[in-house]
């Protein structure tokens, strides 16, 4: 084969324990498959050779077994595949190529050298001292030289450690590679070496660049180193077992979590000798069928996805959480967690929440607990029961708007809801200040409310019922106003009786002291008149007293009958007759009704007698005063009018109240029994006065009482 024939057409082939493989010519060997119609593998294409005659069969074989050099064509006549084959100890070389010209003489080492040249790596001869003896191209452009004297003359190399492999082949006659480190073009490259020994003693030597794979295989050396160091860091126990199952790694928390010997760890034990050891050490979790389980952990081995979570309960009342899943590199990986403190705060923690939750149960108190998100954590049963929400419903409500929603149909106030979800959710610490308050249902109750933040960021909330207590409050005030009013009313009374009896009582006294010295000295006119009206003024008062009392204990009753009112008109005002012309007031009757009324006219009599007595007293000489009865829209009126000094405006108001006082703000018991009285017919009374202008009372009376 001449040195211009195109290289795809060439492909070297080494056999060596009846193993086959390419060293150059991929392309070529893909050609020569083609024309033999066979896969582009080497086996098959000695196959192929073989299979042309039964001579090239025992060619190939002497030259396998032999080292027998042969020279071989295959193919159709002009499309040949030549085959030329030598043999070097137990290796043995063919060359294959395929053109249209004769095959070359055996042993030509110009086609050998000629082939090696096309190789684009570094590819060299060198002698049994490793010096080279020829370079092709690839090994002249890697150490910079034009060629082989001048690489020599300047020292130029390219690895040293080559020389040294080269020695060691032409030595033993064996064949042997090595990855070797060098600088080629600036560069630092890992070339794969490969020495073969030639039946001339020398030694072929050829390279390929494995540069890219050095590099990623020294990354993941790298990356394995890291990782077991972080491994060992971790408190977790991690442990490996490789593609045969035996123990690649372990870190040191596996160790102490086992307590197993360092020297029997170093051995590398099986997994199962490792689970027959734990379990020998009593400190693998007590099963009834400890094959069942030993089968069970070696079967992570054939599943190689991730694994579920399993739980391990080692004697001592020690839990592990146990994961396992499959290793990149082959095997198994597990993970042992020792999660029995948290287990331990698990238990505790839900021992708490489980007494918390009973407390808060047997509270009177609605107590609800929120998270920082808004959404409810815990509530009571009085909670559910303020707000009429079943447990059903409840279970189902997590958010506050939601708690809030079903609420607010029993407290409408949004703008409460909304202040609420603030205090709750906000992470202002000054908005989720504690604060209470009080508010009101839609069915009139009374609830208090209050505010609580708990250490966790959640809030707590409270409402009770306070409805009861402040109705009783209520009730406390008005007992407390009514005792007050009470003792107010008695020391009015007091006073006003005090004061109303001691006057006509002094009258008495004094009288009847000077009718005794009169009646010493012969003469006691005129006295006895006046001790007379006293005694019938004090007479009066009493009866009010009386009649005041009977009011208060509910024993005043009614006697009705048919009443005249055009007599009683007349007859009140012939009784007042006398004592208005002695004050020098005149008084005028009128009967303008003429018909008849069911009511007691006894008392009717009494509160004319109270008002005409009142008006007498208020007016002054000169003055008039009009009684009158008069029908108007299914009612009667008793009227009287005078022309007096009339009431002011800030004594109105109480004109009719108890014991306000005759000679001071008010007329004392006698309205104040107009009043009741009339009230007790079904009645009422109006005033109507401007100071200076006189007054009238009107009595509207109905038609006929009732008891």
């Amino acid at each position: 084969m001449g040195a211009g024939a195109d290289a795809c057409d060439f492909a070297l082939v080494v056999v060596r324990d009846s193993r086959a493989s390419l060293i150059a010519g991929e392309g070529g060997l893909a050609q020569i498959a083609d024309r033999l119609g066979v896969a582009p593998r080497c086996n098959r294409v000695l196959d192929a050779i073989a299979a042309v005659s039964a001579e090239q069969a025992a060619a190939l074989e002497a030259l396998f077994t032999r080292g027998a050099p042969f020279t071989a064509s295959a193919g159709q006549s002009g499309r040949e595949v030549h085959v030329e084959g030598r043999a070097r100890g137990a290796v043995a070389w063919l060359r294959l190529w395929i053109d249209d010209h004769a095959p070359p003489e055996a042993g030509a080492p110009s086609r050998l050298t000629t082939f090696i040249d096309a190789y684009a790596d570094p590819a060299w001869i060198a002698a049994r001292d490793g010096e080279p003896i020829w370079v092709n191209r690839g090994w002249l452009r890697a150490v910079g030289a034009v060629g082989l004297s001048q690489a020599k003359s300047a020292g130029l190399t390219l690895e040293a450690g080559a020389d040294a492999l080269a020695r060691a082949v032409a030595a033993g006659r064996m064949a042997a590679e090595r990855v070797r480190w060098t600088q080629i073009a600036g560069a630092r490259r890992a070339l794969l070496v490969k020495a073969v020994p030639l039946e001339t003693g020398d030694v072929a030597m050829w390279t390929t660049d494995v540069t890219q794979g050095e590099a990623a295989a020294d990354t993941l050396r790298r990356h394995i180193a890291a990782h077991e160091i972080t491994l060992d860091q971790i408190s977790d126990a991690v442990v490996v077992f490789g593609r045969d199952r035996r123990l690649a790694f372990h870190n040191e928390a596996f160790a102490r979590l086992w307590d197993l010997e360092p020297a029997w760890l170093t051995d590398q034990p099986s997994h199962a000798e490792w689970l027959d050891r734990l379990r020998v050490l009593g400190r693998l979790p007590e099963t009834p069928d400890y094959n069942r389980f030993k089968a069970d952990e070696l079967a992570r081995h054939e599943h190689l996805e991730r694994g579920e979570a399993a739980m391990w309960r080692l004697p001592g009342e020690r839990t592990l959480r146990v994961l396992g899943q499959p290793h990149p590199a082959g095997g198994v990986i597990l993970v042992f967690s020792d999660i029995t403190p948290e287990l331990r705060l698990k238990t505790q923690f839900n021992h708490l929440i489980q007494v918390q939750r009973a407390t808060l149960d047997k509270l009177g108190d609605a107590v609800a607990v929120f998270g920082g998100d808004g959404r409810l954590r815990l509530h009571n049963d009085a909670f559910q029961s303020l707000w009429g929400v079943t447990p059903d419903r409840m279970s189902r409500l997590a958010a506050f708007d939601d708690v809030a929603e079903v609420c607010s149909r029993r407290l409408s106030d949004l703008g409460f809801w909304r202040e609420l979800k603030g205090r709750i959710t906000s992470t202002d610490p000054i908005a989720r200040a504690p604060a209470v308050g009080e508010t009101a249902t839609v069915d009139g109750r009374r609830l208090t409310w209050q505010s609580r933040p708990l250490p966790d960021g959640a809030t707590l909330i409270g409402f009770a019922d306070v409805t009861d207590t402040r109705a009783l409050e209520d009730a406390v005030r008005e007992r407390e106003a009514a005792l007050a009013q009470s003792e107010r009313l008695k020391r009015d009374f007091v006073g006003n009786v005090s004061h109303q009896l001691r006057t006509p009582l002094t009258t008495i006294l004094g009288y009847s002291e000077l009718l005794e010295r009169r009646e010493a000295a012969g003469d006691g006119r005129g006295h006895a008149a006046a001790v007379r009206q006293a005694s019938v003024q004090l007479a009066r008062l009493i009866d009010k007293i009386l009649a005041i009392a009977q009011l208060d204990a509910g024993d005043l009753g009614l006697n009705l009958e048919k009443v005249d009112l055009a007599a009683l008109v007349q007859a009140a005002g012939a009784r007042w007759g006398a004592a208005a012309t002695a004050a020098g007031v005149v008084l005028q009757a009128r009967d303008t009704a003429r018909d008849l009324i069911v009511a007691d006219g006894a008392r009717l009599a009494e509160v004319l007698d109270h008002l005409l007595e009142n008006a007498v007293r208020h007016t002054p000489k000169g003055g008039a005063i009009t009684l009158s009865a008069t029908r108007a829209e299914g009612e009667v009126r008793l009227q009287v009018a005078d022309s007096g000094r009339g009431i002011p405006f800030h004594v109105q108001a109480h004109i009719f109240d108890r014991f306000s006082g005759e000679d001071r703000v008010g007329p004392g018991l006698g309205l104040a029994l107009v009043k009741a009285l009339v009230e007790l017919h079904g009645g009422w009374v109006t005033l109507e006065s401007e100071p200076g202008a006189g007054a009238t009372f009107t009595c509207h009376l109905p038609e006929s009482a009732s008891t």
